[in-house]
């Protein structure tokens, strides 16, 4: 996985008032959790625009007084009404700790149901994954060809190697659904209706492992 770098400045003071100084200078107050005391420092938020402003999915590597820490996002916040970054969490990467982060989804493939007049509708564009370091996947690809009208994708008929969803395996990521068009044309549905997961991805960062610790 690609991985970005954030240089970065160890925060003597965590108080309100050294917290509201930072914000006032464009910077953005981080923390670091895992492998022993969380670490507390300070970047710029131009720093943040490859790793959030993205649909790509990275690792970080933050340079803080001379000191490289590998890491994952894993919360991130944002200002209700200017939409600034106002706060960061990491969490440290161990070679042989797994970890949770969320990897963009990429369809290939033309459905052979879209091709009849009917919809693709995709609930996931990102999913949540497990896997040690080395094992995370840059993007999950699914390929949408055998789908017909009707037909659904889930999260359990995705072949994995080295990782593992933080998902049911019953979870829809994609399905292609009956149009107007397609209806009037007489197009059947070849499965039965069933009910949806209702579950959007991609909204919010994993925060399993920091939890854990």
């Amino acid at each position: 996985m690609k991985s970005i770098t954030i240089q970065g400045t160890k925060r003597e003071s965590v108080g309100k008032k050294s917290t509201k100084a930072l914000r006032d200078a464009e910077l953005v107050p981080c923390v670091v959790y895992g492998g022993g005391e969380p670490l507390n420092f300070s970047a710029t938020e131009k720093a943040f625009k490859g790793l959030v402003y993205t649909p790509e999915a990275h690792t970080v590597s933050i340079e803080v007084d001379g000191q490289v820490i590998p890491a994952v996002l894993q919360d991130i916040q944002f200002h209700p009404i200017t939409d600034r970054i106002i706060h960061a969490d990491f969490y440290r990467l161990s070679d042989d700790k797994p970890v949770v982060m969320e990897v963009p989804v990429r369809i290939t493939g033309r459905s052979k149901g879209v091709v009849a007049g009917g919809v693709l509708r995709q609930s996931f564009r990102k999913l949540k994954v497990k896997a040690i370091p080395a094992n995370l996947p840059d993007e999950i690809v699914v390929d949408i060809t055998s789908l017909k009208i009707g037909n659904k994708l889930y999260v359990g008929t995705i072949k994995t190697e080295g990782y593992s969803f933080v998902h049911p395996d019953n979870a829809v990521v994609v399905a292609v659904k009956m149009s107007r068009n397609a209806a009037k044309g007489g197009a059947m549905a070849d499965d039965d209706d069933e009910e949806e997961v209702a579950t959007e991805g991609g909204e919010a960062p994993a925060t399993e492992e920091a939890a854990a610790e």
